[in-house]
């Protein structure tokens, strides 16, 4: 099985129902654009709009707050599998960044979420946000990013090595 088949069918991360009508609003819109995001997204990298356009992205292609590097020891499907079992979820709604195999959020209500990506090299990378559903612009803007980095040690403690 490729990499690619297994990451699709890992469970999508589920947004937690608003209690705001105008959040519950956002929320329907979102659940109707969200399968066609892959599309966009695709369609707009070969136009040249890539996240870099949006947001800040390091050197290397990719956004900031590099947590550390995948314990050689430890496969990425067990990896992504401890994520899962932790509440997150396939994050289809995402920029891609430079080189990144997965990318995972946890939602913690409609306004915030953890997110993390990993990368072909090991890197892992990850931040504090607003959902896009949420704030659509401040999101891709990268408005409100926080590193959170003790938060998420609890879910990558012994997983990672630190940077």
């Amino acid at each position: 099985m490729t990499t690619e088949t297994w990451i699709s069918d890992l469970p999508r991360s589920r947004m937690v129902y608003p209690t705001n009508v105008l959040d519950q609003l956002k929320y329907w819109i979102w659940r109707v654009y969200t399968p066609i995001h892959p599309a966009v997204r695709n369609l707009s990298t070969l136009l040249g709009l890539d996240a870099s356009v949006f947001s800040p992205i390091d050197d290397s292609g990719r956004q900031d707050y590099l947590f550390g590097i995948l314990h050689p020891d430890r496969p990425l499907r067990d990896f992504v599998d401890h994520l899962v079992s932790h509440g997150f979820g396939n994050h289809f709604v995402a920029w891609k960044d430079s080189g990144e195999v997965i990318s995972l959020r946890k939602p913690l209500d409609f306004r915030f979420q953890y997110h993390i990506r990993v990368f072909h090299d090991g890197e892992v990378r990850c931040h504090y946000e607003y959902t896009p559903e949420y704030r659509p612009l401040q999101h891709l803007t990268q408005i409100g990013f926080e590193d959170r980095r003790s938060e998420f040690e609890l879910f990558l403690r012994d997983w990672i090595i630190p940077v």
